[in-house]
């Protein structure tokens, strides 16, 4: 476990330090949560959001509790990203005092101490989570961004091969790159029922682009997020569903491309072709392009982690 500046982790118990809590208030929810069956209700999804401290202008370097704009903008990747699990159980998303984007410019200095002090509030979080809302149950992790990295750290300390990780059924890791040697004994999951271990991706438009793809993800973990293994292509049919800006799923919208690191999307139907036009990656809408295909795949390893178990 790496050394982390000293700080006081935020208190848990508290309900308003959740961004999506079974505690608070229907009405202050993000998301309205779905009925549970007798083997969701089993099941809890812990959630990490992404970066959403990223003015230029903003000279901290972790963000701060009593920042009511910063806590609004993080419920949007709760229902745009976080929200794709929820089928699989009760979602749970601390807030947590995130480290500023311009950390990852400096890994080495203030970005590090930065990201560290950010990671002892999800750490806290994930022990409340444990002892109080799921104690013994499965549990599905999925983060995104930052949101992966904190995850990666967690479940460096807490999962690798330890008895925990037995009841992790998934971890969604999208949005980083990770090394094949993360982890001595959590696997890189490359069928889509297998189960106590991980996927990663990273989405590109078309191709890979000149800027962030040699220098965080080419080399890395990749699986391909429409059939969940590692082929190279899928077609526009087997793609299930994009999570757009205006509420709707829109199936069958994109081709994919499996290369060392990433996922490239490719012919997009209209009218999409022209909205994604500008951008070279597509790091933004790594979770809500293939919300849909989340949503189906981790119905698929809750049923194959409870068939393993004999409990279904």
């Amino acid at each position: 476990m790496p050394a982390m500046a000293q700080c006081q982790a935020m208190d848990y118990a508290r309900p308003e330090h959740w961004i999506q809590f079974a505690n608070i208030p229907q009405s202050e929810q993000v998301i309205t949560e779905v009925e549970p069956n007798e083997e969701t209700k089993k099941v809890s999804i812990f959630f990490v959001a992404p970066t959403v401290l990223t003015d230029p202008r903003d000279v901290r370097w972790n963000a701060e509790m009593s920042d009511q704009n910063w806590k609004e903008e993080m419920k949007i990747p709760i229902q745009f990203q976080a929200s794709a699990w929820q089928s699989c159980g009760q979602i749970y998303a601390p807030y947590y005092r995130q480290a500023h984007l311009r950390a990852y410019d400096s890994l080495k200095g203030k970005g590090k101490d930065a990201l560290l002090f950010a990671y002892q509030d999800v750490r806290a979080a994930f022990i409340y989570f444990l002892e109080s809302i799921s104690p013994g149950g499965p549990f599905i992790l999925a983060g995104h961004s930052q949101g992966s990295t904190q995850l990666v750290l967690l479940m460096k300390e807490f999962l690798d091969g330890t008895p925990l990780q037995k009841r992790l059924i998934a971890a969604y890791l999208p949005g980083i790159g990770i090394d094949s040697l993360e982890f001595q004994h959590i696997p890189f999951m490359s069928s889509p029922s297998q189960c106590n271990g991980y996927v990663t991706w990273n989405t590109m438009n078309q191709k890979a682009d000149t800027l962030s793809y040699p220098l965080w993800y080419r080399g890395k973990r990749c699986i391909n997020p429409v059939s969940w293994d590692l082929r190279e292509h899928t077609c526009r049919k087997e793609h299930r569903g994009f999570y757009y800006t205006n509420g709707k799923i829109y199936p069958h919208v994109f081709e994919t491309e499996l290369i060392s690191g990433a996922v490239c999307v490719k012919n997009f139907r209209q009218p999409f072709k022209y909205a994604v036009k500008k951008y070279e990656s597509l790091h933004f809408g790594d979770i809500n392009l293939f919300w849909k295909d989340i949503e189906i795949n981790s119905q698929l390893r809750v049923k194959a982690y409870f068939d393993a178990l004999g409990t279904f």
